[in-house]
């Protein structure tokens, strides 16, 4: 079988969750059947790359769909299409009408559970999710990357055959992502290894939920350090947010806050995550959260919301705590109050027992380990493949 996979991220150039969900799965995959890669952005070794430059200067969406319509176009003769995210969904679409082959989507998130993202995309916004849709509805088959998105798939598009979408959950490798003991980036970054730590690492979206953890910061206890891992902002109302909340922070708790803008190499992030106490995931919409498998190889207890895939990946009170969140409740301005302090509680309940954060940290591991590697997950993928092949040819 010749497989084509299409993504917006592709190593090196990775930024979320999808990216390095395509590039841990690809190298397995090989092992089964041949590969074809499309992505999007600059040429790099392994992919064919597609810019997103047209037509130039149009909408964020509808360059994407320029990209998308080249990546049908550069397609070669394979047997099968995996897209991912909807950035690709409607290049996979296109390119099973056009050669007549099956189509398999990965959902990695859902358009109509992110509605911020008008601010973002504008009317960009109503075609990712006519995209995303049409292409959902289509497919010969659906991954979820967790039971809770499963759920959420089945939801949102009700047009859907149940027995189409499959659960193949997320991964790790874990000797990526195992434990790094030296210190020199954490030496350069000003992390004071002396006094117990809250680590962050994600976009500064509303999806993460950061600005939650910053005001949750100001209630964690005065010794402990926050350390923001965390890009620019998507977009300038989110950044006037944050800013300002990061900066009564900063003004609070002088010495205590550090913010690391630029995108750190993987492997400065392990060793961040390795000599942290605890690990923050206050996302208010996560599918699965890879973030939290990586935290958790890593060796780190995990503070996360209870929401989407996340309490399939920590175990509260195990490895790590969950903290619950209710997304119909975010305009309440005294649940998000609660919700804040909640967790604030939960983060000092870990940095004040180094013993305990430890003891999470060991089993989160070995949890990572057991349950979440990509060994296992490339041949649960193998399976959706020829399931979507033979319903293809039955139609």
């Amino acid at each position: 079988m010749r497989v084509s996979i299409l993504t917006r991220e592709y190593p090196p150039a990775i930024y979320g969750g999808a990216g390095v969900h395509v590039g841990q799965l690809v190298p397995q995959l090989e092992q089964f059947v041949d590969v074809e890669v499309q992505c999007m952005g600059d040429p790099r070794p392994g992919a064919i790359a597609h810019p997103e430059n047209y037509p130039p200067g149009a909408n964020a969406a509808l360059r994407v769909f320029g990209a998308d319509l080249a990546m049908v176009d550069a397609m070669g003769d394979v047997d099968l299409v995996h897209s991912h995210t909807w950035y690709a969904n409607l290049a996979g679409h296109m390119a099973g009408l056009f050669k007549g082959i099956p189509h398999v989507v990965t959902s990695h998130s859902l358009e109509p559970h992110r509605p911020w993202k008008a601010e973002q995309l504008g009317g960009g916004y109503r075609l990712s999710s006519w995209a995303e849709q049409t292409a959902f509805e289509a497919a010969d088959a659906v991954i979820a990357v967790s039971d809770g998105m499963r759920t959420d798939v089945l939801d949102s598009y009700t047009n859907l055959d149940p027995n189409k979408v499959k659960v193949v959950r997320n991964g790790i490798d874990p000797e990526a992502f195992a434990p790094d003991h030296n210190t020199d980036v954490v030496e350069q970054i000003g992390m004071d290894l002396d006094r117990p730590s809250v680590v962050f690492v994600g976009r500064i979206t509303r999806q993460k939920g950061l600005v939650h953890l910053v005001r949750a910061a100001a209630m964690m206890d005065p010794e402990t350090q926050l350390i923001l891992l965390a890009g620019a902002p998507d977009t300038p109302e989110i950044a006037e947010e944050f800013n300002k909340a990061f900066g009564e922070l900063k003004n609070q708790r002088a010495g205590s806050v550090t913010w690391i803008q630029e995108m750190l190499p993987r492997a400065s992030v392990r060793q961040i995550l390795s000599h942290a106490t605890t690990f923050a995931c206050p996302s208010v919409y996560e599918p699965l959260g890879i973030v939290n498998l990586e935290a958790m190889a890593a060796g780190t207890a995990v503070v996360a919301s209870a929401v989407g895939g996340i309490p399939e990946v920590v175990v509260d009170s195990e490895t790590g705590y969950l903290v619950p969140y209710d997304p119909k409740q975010a305009g309440d301005p005294a649940f998000v109050k609660k919700f804040e302090e909640s967790f604030a509680q939960k983060l000092n309940d870990v940095t004040r027992d180094a013993s305990l954060a430890k003891e999470m940290g060991t089993k989160g591991r070995q949890r990572a380990i057991d349950h979440f590697s990509w060994a296992k997950i490339a041949q649960e993928t193998i399976e959706v493949y020829k399931d979507a092949v033979e319903h293809h040819d039955s139609n």
